[in-house]
């Protein structure tokens, strides 16, 4: 009787033992994405970091089958929606949008909370584009020349998505070149600024022409320069700073990554989906028309660009001198 009781016990045991492994294993094989995918944008919403990721995750949510919701997070220079990321789960649910302030920001803060190299990996580039330096429609510069033999005279200022952003390293870069000393005036994004350049509070900013349209469709405000080696599609009578005599350029891109530690078949599984949304032939037409280039690029190829940017923007703070804060 002992040994059928104990028979019974044990077969007992091994079918919620076979349940158990049953059940994790149909856990583990549930496909991603099983619910909607999250991409933070750590900038208020209305810059050109907000438009191009709410363009991408739309058509990203028609390939995974899943809705791509954008979040914005805006604060500390974008370190607080950059951090929120970094300690959410590795499991591809929760993506961060940046720009080139990704690679620069650790280099400028005591304590940026990140490493862009150690913490995420690379998912793509959503898109590469130049900056347009604007001035308010009132401004007395009637163009760049006009700008700058002003700003060596008078108090000026700049807006800027915030300390360390693309857009204030792109306006400091600029500055240093010319020897001008202007006022930074710092905002939680682009977006939130451009009202003030607008009504000529702030003198300047440099801005994606996609989150200025408003403005400078408006006539609110008015191009002096892009920081492309080109001129753009959009602004066919905007010229270049090469253009004009100044050897100065720079490029903004805006990507996508994930925690470290993200399993690499879900990384592929979004970046076939950035892939699918920027071969949209709707979506590319327009950000080209916009003056971006959506050209795709692979994860390791991101990867490999964020790295080679880390080195350059080390270079770049101790040329400039500027003090970590």
């Amino acid at each position: 009787m002992q040994n059928n009781s104990l028979n019974l016990w044990l077969r007992r045991s091994l079918v919620v033992l076979g349940l158990g492994i049953a059940a994790t294993a149909a856990m583990a094989a549930d496909p991603y994405p099983s619910k909607p995918v999250r991409i933070v944008v750590p900038a208020a919403a209305g810059g050109g970091l907000d438009i191009v990721a709410r363009l991408v995750a739309t058509k990203m949510g028609e390939k995974l089958g899943q809705a791509v919701i954008v979040d914005n997070q805006a604060g500390g220079d974008t370190l607080v929606g950059t951090r929120n990321v970094k300690n959410a789960p590795a499991d591809g649910y929760t993506v961060l949008a940046h720009a080139n302030g990704f690679t620069i920001l650790p280099e400028l803060k005591e304590d940026p909370g990140y490493d862009p190299l150690k913490d995420f990996t690379g998912i793509g580039l959503m898109s590469r584009a130049p900056f347009v330096m604007e001035v308010a429609s009132t401004d007395p510069s009637r163009d760049l020349k006009e700008f700058i033999a002003r700003a060596k005279k008078e108090h000026l200022s700049f807006a800027s998505g915030g300390i360390g952003g693309p857009p204030h390293m792109a306006a400091v870069m600029f500055l240093k070149n010319q020897g001008l000393d202007l006022t930074p005036v710092p905002y939680k994004g682009n977006g939130v600024a451009l009202p003030d350049v607008a009504t000529g509070r702030v003198t300047t900013i440099f801005d994606t022409y996609v989150s200025s349209l408003p403005f400078l469709q408006s006539g609110k405000l008015k191009p002096l320069a892009v920081t492309s080696t080109k001129r753009i599609a959009p602004l066919p009578n905007t010229p270049t700073f090469m253009e004009l005599g100044i050897d100065y350029k720079y490029d903004l891109w805006l990507g996508l990554v994930v925690r470290s530690g993200t399993p690499k078949e879900v990384v592929q599984r979004l970046s076939d989906a950035l892939r699918f949304a920027l071969e949209d032939k709707d979506l590319k037409a327009r950000l080209i028309s916009e003056g971006s280039d959506p050209s795709f690029i692979k994860p390791e190829e991101f990867n490999a660009t964020l790295a080679k940017e880390v080195t350059e923007m080390k270079q770049l703070v101790k040329e400039l001198q500027i003090p970590k804060q």
